[in-house]
């Protein structure tokens, strides 16, 4: 053999090498130049859920296999957070990837001053008109597709009128006060009265031949808490808290839907083009003695209100991994989802793609905020700032509105549950962290 055959052999032989070893999922950078069709994105909203109540979170009693396995499927980061720990402002954060103080959604309900707080239902909507004028005005992740020739469809939650507002091209939401719009009206339907609704829009995507976007957001786990009795009964076994049994249950119920979802997804022969994406809008922690919940969890700025898994799933493109260790937004997925299409997020939108990693390692901070849930402005209705640079968490009360808390620091590495403020022994990573609250407020 000569010097020339030998070369060919071994260039053969590399070359062979080389593409077993790069067969698997492929980067991002690798996705955007393969010519992969459109992927359709299916969205998975939680409703009040704390992040502790799954199983692959290691929940003693809670059954959640359809979630589980996404999770197992997904690159999984057990660290999510959303930037405020109530339901409105956290969806129209997440579908603007902007933290409420940028959109202007900061609570549920908008109360002025002048305004009877008896009359809440009846002035809500002509206070929230100016609000919806302002949120048409951004580019919505519906609108950010549509160039690539999505379909949007809204199913579920909804706090923003009518559907359309959010630039979906169909949706159960209808918004009309007057025939009970709020947070989704039919919208609501979806998950405990069946499925058919999102399983109509995924045919009529097919039928089109179109990519789409499903925003699933059903109102659950969220109250009222009215499981099907076997579930019901199961958990009743596990507890002695006919409250914390319906809550469970609520749990399994939802992870049902969601099993039901991506079965439907994978029987139309999509899976391997669709990214699922999942997040919880905030915590829920059941009280044992009520239908409530423990004031450490919603509307709080503590973790049990807060933090969220989030995953992203695209079966053959993005490799599974449970990350541990990263702490994100779910500002971030916004600008995830549009860096996989080779999209440019928005001047505004401040959240990054996750799946970059050096993006990642390059972020020192994230940020939370909260205000009342009846809020006029965002110098009025402030409650809390929130910084998290890992492995710590600052929580910062307004003067104003919380005259009477002090500053808390927690190592949430440590420390996950928050149950030792740490920050007398740390004055100088106070001040500034503090200093990172002030400047994101202003």
């Amino acid at each position: 053999m000569n010097k020339v055959e030998a070369l060919g052999i071994l260039g053969l032989v590399l070359v062979i090498a080389c593409f077993t070893s790069c067969k698997g999922e492929k980067t991002n950078s690798d996705m955007k130049t393969s010519g992969q069709k459109n992927p359709n994105i299916v969205l998975i909203l939680s409703d009040d859920q704390a992040w502790t109540d799954y199983g692959f979170m290691g929940h003693e009693h809670i059954e959640t296999p359809n979630i589980d396995r996404l999770a197992e499927e997904s690159h999984t980061f057990t660290r999510g957070y959303v930037p405020t720990s109530l339901c409105s402002p956290s969806l129209a954060s997440l579908i603007t990837g902007l933290y409420p103080q940028q959109n202007g959604i900061l609570g549920n309900d908008r109360i002025l001053p002048t305004d009877d707080p008896s009359k809440k239902k009846e002035v809500r909507g002509e206070n929230f008109k100016p609000l919806i004028k302002q949120f048409e005005k951004f580019e919505t992740l519906p609108d950010l597709l549509k160039p690539k020739g999505y379909l949007s469809f809204q199913t579920g939650k909804w706090w923003i009128g009518n559907y359309k507002n959010g630039g979906f091209d169909k949706g159960m939401t209808h918004g009309d006060i007057s025939r009970g719009g709020r947070h989704g009206d039919e919208g609501l339907k979806i998950g405990r009265n069946g499925m058919d609704p999102v399983f109509k829009y995924i045919d009529e995507a097919v039928e089109k031949k179109k990519p789409f976007f499903m925003w699933y957001a059903p109102m659950m786990p969220h109250g009222p808490h009215t499981p099907p009795d076997s579930l019901y009964q199961k958990y009743l076994k596990k507890t002695p808290s006919k409250y914390v049994a319906k809550y469970w249950a609520m749990c399994e119920w939802f992870d049902i839907t969601c099993g039901q979802l991506m079965d439907y997804v994978d029987n139309k022969g999509l899976t391997d083009n669709t990214i699922f994406i999942y997040v919880c809008d905030n915590g829920w922690v059941q009280n044992e003695d009520n239908a409530s919940y423990d004031k450490v969890s919603k509307r709080a700025p503590y973790d049990l209100g807060m933090r969220t898994p989030i995953m992203i799933k695209w079966q053959g493109q993005i490799k599974p991994l449970m990350d541990t260790s990263s702490i994100v937004s779910s500002i971030d997925i916004v600008p995830t989802v549009l860096s996989l299409l080779d999209l440019e997020k928005t001047e505004k939108m401040e959240g990054i793609d996750f799946l970059d990693q050096q993006a990642l390692d390059n972020r020192e901070t994230i940020y939370g905020e909260i205000y009342d849930h009846d809020f006029y402005s965002t110098e009025e209705d402030l409650f809390y700032n929130i910084v998290y640079q890992k492995p710590y968490k600052l929580i910062v009360p307004n003067k104003k509105n919380k005259p009477n808390e002090k500053i808390e620091l927690y190592d949430i590495f440590q420390d996950p549950y928050e149950e030792n403020e740490i920050s007398e022994a740390h004055p100088q990573l106070v001040e500034t962290l503090t200093k990172k609250a002030i400047e994101f407020r202003n």
